[in-house]
């Protein structure tokens, strides 16, 4: 029998005015590196630390390699990710009035950024995207490709039953809108501003990873459950984050165990 946990609020950032200066080492876009890590059968290993990026995963072409026994296939799957990079402004029209990049300011130096507000709005191109994906992370905000996710108690994947049927009537959440959260602009770092990104995030898969300001430097929180996503084509695929740092200390580098439910 499954076991759930209520969804943990999470809300996405980086250090603020004391870490401007130290930024340019903490997120350079270095996705293009090879990993410099082990990676095992049943493991992603995606570099997710950009801001600019997002990263897509489907798990549809990867049980594909499986199936077929390509081994490098899968490895290269596995590992490596292209950047689609979040739009910045509008490239025609006017826009639908909610895509866009949000101008939210954090209260990074009193209650925290759990404490903000909108102050300005600039109308986007809608997210780019591959033509078959299921899950995307960006930093640690995750969104499903018209899935939902169920928290389990469960803290290893050999727990997990290996049959779908017996997640049925458990309460599994879709993706909800967010406007302040993926943190995208630096550029206003210095009055506690950051644009984010307007866009649907899977909130309680989202809370795998935790992001605190204050303390500085900021406070990172794993959370080691398994997750159930249950896809848009009604398949069912079980993830843990395993690790969200490099070895060479990059944060949102995320090593994710993953196992396919029949």
């Amino acid at each position: 029998m499954y076991k759930v946990l209520r969804p943990i609020s999470i809300l996405a950032g980086c250090a603020i005015m004391l870490m401007v200066t130290a930024c340019n080492g903490i997120f350079d876009d270095i996705y293009d590196k090879a990993p410099t890590t082990t990676i095992n059968n049943g493991q992603l290993l995606v570099n997710a630390s950009s801001w600019k990026h997002w990263y897509y995963v489907d798990f549809d072409s990867l049980q594909a390699f499986i199936e077929h026994k390509d081994t490098a296939g899968l490895l290269k799957a596995q590992t490596h990710f292209t950047g689609y990079t979040i739009p910045m402004g509008l490239t025609s029209g006017s826009g639908d009035g909610q895509t866009g990049l949000y101008i939210y300011w954090f209260d990074v130096f009193g209650k925290g950024i759990s404490v903000n507000e909108k102050r300005d709005f600039k109308a986007t191109d809608v997210q780019p995207e591959p033509k078959s994906w299921s899950i995307a992370f960006h930093r640690n905000n995750v969104r499903t490709n018209g899935g939902a996710v169920l928290e389990t108690n469960y803290t290893s994947l050999k727990e997990v039953p290996n049959n779908s049927t017996a997640f049925l009537g458990a309460t599994f959440h879709e993706d909800e809108w967010s406007e302040n959260e993926v943190w995208v602009d630096q550029s206003q770092m210095g009055k506690s501003l950051i644009g984010c990104q307007g866009i649907k995030l899977n909130k309680v898969l989202s809370s795998w990873l935790k992001i605190e300001i204050p303390p500085m430097p900021p406070k990172f929180t794993m959370n080691n459950h398994v997750f159930v996503v249950r896809l848009r084509n009604r398949k069912y695929v079980a993830l843990q984050l395993e690790n969200y740092i490099s070895p060479e200390g990059t944060k949102c580098w995320l090593t994710i165990n993953y196992k396919y439910l029949y």
